[in-house]
């Protein structure tokens, strides 16, 4: 009787209309199979992704419906992703095509007709975007300004190297405690300078190290620093009076590390020295060239090259070689090529100080700050 009962009750909430949203009807499922079983969410998501691609259907009654989107990351499935990927990555290209087979048309056009081509936009580079600095010295200074430069460097400090009335004798060293590494460097810049010698460190400070220096006529003291086991600076002093420069050393690949290296031989080598065109920049070419004799062995066909480029000097060290090939048409030709002999390393000069060595009561020539950076001025360097 009391299954009878309940049964009665249902039938009742069958018939009453208010007890009808209580309860889940078809509609629900009804509605939620005209979304596609979307969710809400995704439903917008899926019509973000559509107004972002731009296209946009009409159906049969003209109402506006989106096409599928022109990306992909709203794929979860990664196989299908990268084939969908792909196919727009490839519409995309043949796009690209038609649009440059239709402009070499209209410029073929222009040309048959005689009028002349628009220029092909040039793009803004680091480099064509240079603000020239006001200490420039190049092939278009006024002849005043190069009068004045030769004056100063006649009188500096590096006048008797290029006078060849004191032929450069460096000596270099290293920190306090050295690894396997800085050994192995060490030994590459020895062939660098074919006038340099090392000297250990044995815990002198590098008072001491320039003091004696200068009681044995060297000319120069060249400073190696690691970090870590990462040789990571260089010191450069001018013996007797500077100056002394402070560099950061970086990007450092050893010959053996380099493919199809050679080995240095004991020639004196040629020095190139490219883009140091203002005060500063020729003041540090001068130093580098007062490590280098001034009669290198053309026989040996070393060269090393400092390269200077948006403040950072590129150090690479080469052999060209001249070759023999012959040819079915022309016959024989000579052929020239390098061969790079390593260390290759990065520079980036940090400070130029007056003097040797005083780290206390020096005077700084230039220090670099945060307005000479490129970090926060990369146009003007």
């Amino acid at each position: 009787s009391v299954c009878r009962n309940n049964r009665a009750k249902m039938r009742e909430g069958d018939s009453d209309p208010s007890s009808a949203s209580a309860r889940p009807t078809s509609t629900g499922r009804a509605r939620k199979k005209a979304g596609g079983g979307k969710s809400g969410k995704k439903r917008d998501r899926d019509a973000t992704h559509a107004s972002r691609s731009g296209e946009v259907a009409q159906d049969g009654d003209g109402a506006h419906q989106p096409l599928p989107a022109k990306t992909v990351s709203h794929i979860k499935n990664k196989m299908v992703r990268s084939q969908q990927y792909h196919k727009l990555k490839h519409e995309r290209n043949k796009e690209k095509k038609k649009l440059r087979e239709k402009k070499k048309k209209e410029e073929a056009k222009l040309v048959a007709q005689g009028l002349p081509v628009p220029e092909k936009p040039v793009p803004h580079t680091i480099d064509n975007q240079r603000v020239v600095d006001e200490t420039f010295i190049g092939k278009d200074v006024a002849d005043e300004v190069a009068a004045r430069v030769a004056d100063e460097e006649r009188d500096d400090e590096f006048a008797e190297h290029f006078a060849n009335a004191r032929p450069p004798h460096v000596l270099l060293t290293t920190g306090y405690n050295c690894s396997k590494v800085m050994y192995r460097f060490l030994s590459e810049m020895l062939e660098v300078f074919p006038s340099a010698t090392y000297y250990k460190r044995k815990g002198y400070s590098l008072k001491k190290v320039v003091e004696y220096a200068k009681n044995r006529d060297f000319t120069d003291v060249v400073v190696f620093n690691e970090d870590r086991k990462k040789i990571n600076g260089m010191i450069v002093v001018h013996l007797p009076d500077g100056p002394t420069a402070f560099f950061r050393l970086s990007s450092l690949v050893l010959s053996t590390d380099i493919k199809g290296h050679g080995r240095a031989s004991s020639h004196k080598p040629e020095l190139v020295l490219n883009n140091f065109s203002t005060m500063l920049g020729h003041r540090v070419g001068r130093m580098f060239a007062s490590l280098f004799c001034q009669d290198p062995n053309f026989k040996g066909r070393r060269v090393v090259a400092f390269h200077n480029q948006r403040d950072f000097i590129f150090f690479r060290h080469h052999r060209y070689i001249f070759e023999e090939k012959e040819k079915k048409a022309d016959g024989q030709t000579v052929k020239v090529r390098l061969q790079e002999l390593g260390p290759r390393f990065t520079l980036r000069l940090e400070q130029l100080q007056k003097g040797t060595m005083d780290t206390k009561g020096g005077e700084f020539e230039w220090l670099r700050t945060p307005d000479s950076s490129s970090e926060t001025g990369k146009t003007k360097f």
